[in-house]
């Protein structure tokens, strides 16, 4: 896998946001070579800087200890942030594919679709912790995206107003809000409806 992220590649990142009606693909995200995380929605890029909180983080991390001891005994695999996850979305303009996203969290029970490069396909449950520079990305533009491409489950996490969003795709391949969650309640994956998440053990205050 290509270096991509060191500090001579600060003026090619400024150069192509200084683009904005370019239309880049995965193959140039490939060959990008940026400190700064980025990822690559139909065929525009979005920074991930500034750094999440160590709220946020916490709330990932706990979120990710739930589901990796879960997952010690069942054949799916949870991944954290920074890993690439590639989508099947391809340009209208030349038909190659343009989407690389990095979610806080996913699950993927096909291990085929996991190579040295990341993740080849859209995983079965996706979590995005919402920061205030990605609200909207997350929000709107994200939901669209793994709604399109059959992510089965999607969660919303909002760690400052302590509550989970769980999105569950219906038979026409739409998402219905299955349940908002705070942190006095238990969660309940769609996919996974054995395992029990308390989110008092998640929205922990730091100490």
């Amino acid at each position: 896998m290509p270096e991509r992220y060191y500090k001579d590649g600060e003026e090619e990142l400024l150069h192509l946001l200084e683009e904005p009606e370019a239309e880049y693909t995965v193959k140039d995200y490939l060959s990008w070579r940026f400190e700064e995380m980025v990822e690559l929605i139909r065929g525009k890029i979005f920074r991930m800087s500034p750094a999440p909180t160590p709220y946020h983080q916490v709330v990932t991390g706990n979120l990710h200890i739930e589901f990796g001891n879960f997952f010690r005994t069942h054949p799916c695999h949870v991944f954290i942030a920074p890993l690439d996850v590639f989508l099947p979305i391809y340009s209208a303009k030349n038909g190659k594919a343009n989407t690389v996203v990095q979610p806080d969290l996913f699950v993927v029970c096909d291990i085929n679709k996991i190579d040295d490069c990341g993740c080849q396909g859209p995983p079965d449950l996706i979590i995005e912790t919402i920061s205030n520079h990605t609200s909207k990305k997350d929000i709107e533009l994200k939901y669209t995206i793994y709604e399109e491409i059959g992510v089965k489950e999607y969660w919303v996490v909002y760690p400052n107003d302590r509550v989970i969003q769980v999105y569950f795709l219906d038979d026409q391949g739409k998402y219905q809000l299955h349940g908002a969650y705070n942190q006095e309640e238990v969660i309940n994956p769609v996919l996974f409806p054995h395992l029990k998440i308390d989110l008092s053990m998640v929205f922990t205050e730091l100490k």
